[in-house]
């Protein structure tokens, strides 16, 4: 018996999604380019995203960290009459979902992980914590004045306590290494895990419960995106992510990152409680997480027995070609709305 398709209520709803430049937002995109109608927005005007839509659903927004930011997405969906904002940019998450009700005054649903369960995600070291009783997670440490780090078995791994992306992560195979590293717990010193690196991507119903989890082996990654990988039928793995994701508390997709430690046993790294970029390998395994999590927040239901194959992907740079004035266009209203200022 095959999977029924989700079902979109309305029938073609009308979706504001953040981060158009990221290739997260782009697969979203790119995997339901005609049941929905897409509003893109970043804060790159050459983001390939907004160049995905037509020219008069392409918005310009603030930086995650800007207090702007969310008066201009509600501006925005009201101007637009969206159904549902999505943000999969990792800075945009909280002060989003942190406004959920001011969304919901105007009619518009926000699809994205619970405030509490954000905060865990965010913090790797309160990810620690929340689930050192649950799976396995490596010897982690808060790096302050008082870490003696040459009581620390090498290597190991220096790594932000919150960041994406790989971004500030370091292995530490000399004294030399940890030069620069701040020691005032924004840090943290974690075991090194030299096993193979798996993604496991996660759907979870509207209620918490896990739809699918879906293993996929991370085979090359360059600035922390897989551009070679495979699923895997992987039972443990599955269990693995189902487990973690129950235990945050975690809505929609979110993707759990795991390391096999010397006697191959899975640890965790880290939850990106957002669409991951390489979204587009779990849908080509059967698995259409965005169809399903967008359908289920605007009330449909996600079926049991989602199930998936085991492939692999190897990615390319492509193009999107437009006319210079479309691009042009979106530089100058991105200038016009910073000579006007705060609205």
């Amino acid at each position: 018996m095959s999977t029924p398709e989700p079902q979109f209520r309305p029938a073609r709803p009308r979706v504001l999604i953040t981060g158009a430049g990221g290739p997260a937002a782009v697969a979203a995109m790119l995997d339901l380019p005609d049941a929905v109608e897409w509003v893109a927005a970043d804060i790159d005007p050459h983001a390939v995203g907004l160049y995905l839509v037509p020219p008069q659903r392409r918005l310009l927004v603030p930086r995650g960290d800007d207090p702007e930011l969310v008066d201009r997405l509600l501006e925005a969906a009201a101007r637009h009459q969206v159904d549902v904002v999505w943000p999969t940019v990792d800075s945009e998450l909280e002060p989003v979902a942190e406004a959920s009700d001011r969304f919901a005054a105007i009619g518009v649903r926000v699809l994205s992980a619970p405030v509490p369960a954000l905060a865990v995600c965010l913090d790797k070291w309160l990810l620690i914590q929340r689930c050192r009783d649950v799976v396995r997670v490596p010897a982690t440490q808060l790096l302050t004045a008082d870490t003696d780090l040459a009581a620390v078995p090498m290597p190991y791994v220096l790594k932000p306590r919150r960041g994406a992306g790989g971004r500030g992560v370091r292995v530490v195979r000399s004294a030399a290494d940890t030069a620069g590293v701040p020691r005032d717990g924004s840090y943290l010193c974690q075991e090194y895990l030299p096993g193979e690196e798996f993604s496991i991507d996660v759907l979870c119903r509207p209620d918490g419960t896990v739809a699918a989890a879906v293993p996929r082996r991370r085979d090359k990654v360059d600035s922390g995106i897989a551009v070679a990988g495979r699923t895997v039928a992987d039972p443990g793995l599955e269990t693995f992510g189902r487990v973690v994701a129950t235990r945050v508390g975690l809505l929609g997709v979110s993707n759990v990152q795991v390391r096999r430690d010397r006697q191959g046993r899975p640890a965790l790294l880290e939850v990106n409680p957002r669409l991951p970029g390489t979204m587009p390998l779990t849908i080509a395994a059967g698995v259409d997480m965005p169809a399903w999590a967008l359908a289920a927040v605007l009330g449909g239901t996600i079926p049991t027995g989602l199930s998936y194959r085991e492939v692999a992907v190897v990615r390319h740079w492509t193009e999107r070609v437009v006319p210079v004035s479309e691009v042009d266009d979106v530089i100058v209203s991105r200038a016009a709305a910073a000579a006007a200022g705060p609205a």
